[in-house]
């Protein structure tokens, strides 16, 4: 059975494009996501219009430009389990332009925005890094674009979660108004650290209106518009996952699902 929240990477797409993710075809309103294999020397224009972007280097070198601003010769990872990232936010209504200098991996990241920041170059030193979890629910955390650091709608996020280990677990949701809850969509775009392997998520609502469990392989995205969505990776095989967040208020706030308290005690 297809699940209606897997997204398969495009086969010989034009342009390198590996993933095309836009509000309209995820059936959302905020969260845009585009991954690209880009060769060396190859272009990519975007004009930004009424979103803003975050460009993250997944692998190789390239040079961006974005409105006024170059930022010459960035990124360096072999890939995405490769240290921190090199990322650049781009405002809405600008230009980018993204010229690999290697073969490069590139993630789009998009929400709506208006335009009220500038461009900027996100150095690796700059991205915070923290362990989550304890046991075989560790893994560890890259605040690429976090609620801390502007942006108008987008929170950006690499995790790494060694083979064995769960992640986003215990499982949380984050599709509510209500009860300290921010509402934001997001995508997991899912890599494996060697070819063969596989991860499991399974995201679901209270009331299992909502219920899936999803085989993930390397490079499929998986779409979280509402619910828990806990990931587990199976052993021997890392798991890396860049997380896109977008919704009404730029905050993360979450509730974990009843039944999990006695892994969150209270202090």
């Amino acid at each position: 059975m297809t699940s209606s929240l897997l997204v398969k990477p495009q086969q010989g797409a034009s342009g390198g494009q590996v993933h095309r993710i836009t509000p309209e075809q995820a059936g959302w309103r905020y969260v845009g996501f585009e991954v690209f294999d880009l060769r060396p020397g190859q272009e990519l224009i975007r004009e930004t219009l009424g979103r803003e972007l975050c460009l993250v280097l997944l692998s190789g070198v390239a040079s961006v430009s974005a409105a006024d601003q170059s930022f010459a010769s960035i990124g360096g990872r072999s890939n995405p389990f490769d240290g921190k990232p090199f990322a650049v936010y781009v405002p809405a209504r600008a230009r980018a332009c993204i010229r690999a200098e290697s073969a490069c991996e590139l993630a789009v990241c998009s929400a709506p925005a208006e335009g009220r920041l500038e461009p900027r170059l996100i150095r690796p030193e700059q991205i915070g890094e923290e362990v989550r979890g304890t046991g075989t629910n560790t893994r560890y955390v890259r605040n690429v674009l976090p609620q801390s650091e502007p942006a108008e709608r987008l929170l950006v996020v690499e995790v790494l979660t060694p083979g064995g280990h769960w992640s986003s677990y215990p499982p949380h949701k984050h599709d509510s108004e209500e009860g300290g809850e921010t509402q934001l969509e997001e995508t997991y775009y899912h890599r494996l650290s060697r070819p063969g392997g596989f991860a499991f998520q399974r995201v679901y609502t209270d009331d299992h209106s909502l219920d899936e469990t999803i085989a993930i392989e390397d490079r499929d995205v998986v779409l979280v518009p509402r619910g828990y969505h806990p990931v587990a990776a199976p052993h021997g095989f890392d798991l890396y996952y860049l997380n896109v967040m977008a919704g009404p208020v730029r905050r993360w706030q979450f509730t974990n699902a009843p039944g999990y308290e006695f892994l969150t005690p209270a202090r």
